[in-house]
């Protein structure tokens, strides 16, 4: 290919999941660089394989972006066979697509896919070793995706939040409002990352591609960590959220051992990624979460 994405008049850009949180960024953010056919659930599910089929078909994309995705990480547990459709099969399927069209696609991931034992953050070749179904589901999409042999772009991120949505930023200060006393795992470590900020380091990434030599995506295909920058516990986020808050009255938070909160599904102590591949391959880097924390509360 791959150079569809140079090609102005050609540069269409499915993308997928627009109503989710990153989706939604993702919709603002790729504006500028060729036509976007926004598409949610009622027009492309990832359960139902054939109808990816046939929007791809229907589209003919230059480039196909993908972060629809089933995140309903306790749920997967006892609905493993819809998780590993959408999150392992269906992103198989756009590769296929993508490659049969000689187009790209760009796929987000988790830190799931790592058993979080490590003592250091994880850098993109360290082994992985999924704890959960959902872990287990976006490792077989990303290992489908590669298979392809497509022109591919693979963003593993982390603790994704925003202020639409479901996620633990809104959820925390949900019961922020209602409750004196919240108890928040502390022994899980991870890089709370803005919705906002995968959406424009995505959109950087790939303006690149448009101004860039042939060859460009053969080169720079696989697999990139992104996350914000530091890391924290889950205690020490929703401490931040409460701290740079306008909540008139705010929670104690105690901190509590994992162990103590139970979930069907089991967690990583230690989500930290390395973005240091990121930043050598296109020059970019978030800035650290609490940073982004305090602009997203300021919105």
């Amino acid at each position: 290919m791959s150079d569809v994405m140079t090609r102005d008049a050609e540069r269409t850009i499915l993308l997928t999941g627009v109503n989710g949180q990153v989706g939604f960024e993702l919709a603002r953010n790729l504006r500028g660089l060729g036509k976007v056919v926004p598409v949610d659930r009622s027009r492309l599910d990832l359960n139902d394989l054939d109808q990816v089929r046939r929007v791809v078909r229907e589209v003919k994309p230059s480039l196909i972006v993908n972060p629809a995705a089933y995140t309903a990480v306790d749920k997967a547990e006892s609905d493993v066979e819809a998780a590993m459709r959408a999150n392992g099969e269906a992103p198989g399927v756009l590769a296929e697509e993508v490659k049969r069209l000689g187009a790209a696609l760009v796929h987000y991931s988790t830190e799931y896919v790592f058993d979080g034992t490590k003592l250091g953050a994880y850098v993109e070749d360290d082994a992985v070793n999924p704890q959960n179904v959902y872990g287990k589901s976006k490792l077989a999409g990303e290992k489908a995706i590669a298979a392809s042999g497509c022109d591919h772009l693979i963003f593993r991120t982390s603790w994704v939040y925003g202020m639409r949505g479901k996620n633990f930023l809104l959820t925390m200060l949900r019961l922020g409002a209602e409750r004196d006393e919240l108890n928040v795992v502390a022994d899980q470590i991870g890089a709370p990352t803005w919705s906002v900020t995968i959406a424009a380091l995505t959109a950087n990434v790939l303006a690149q591609s448009v101004v860039a030599e042939d060859g460009w995506w053969s080169e720079k295909s696989g697999l990139y960590h992104l996350t914000a920058g530091g890391s924290a516990s889950w205690h020490g986020f929703a401490q931040a959220i409460f701290d740079m808050s306008d909540l008139q009255k705010k929670p104690v938070v105690k901190p509590i051992p994992a162990s103590s909160y139970p979930t069907p599904a089991k967690r990583p102590g230690n989500s930290r990624l390395s973005n240091e591949k990121l930043l050598s391959a296109f020059g970019v880097q978030a800035e650290d979460w609490s940073t982004c924390l305090r602009v997203c509360l300021a919105k």
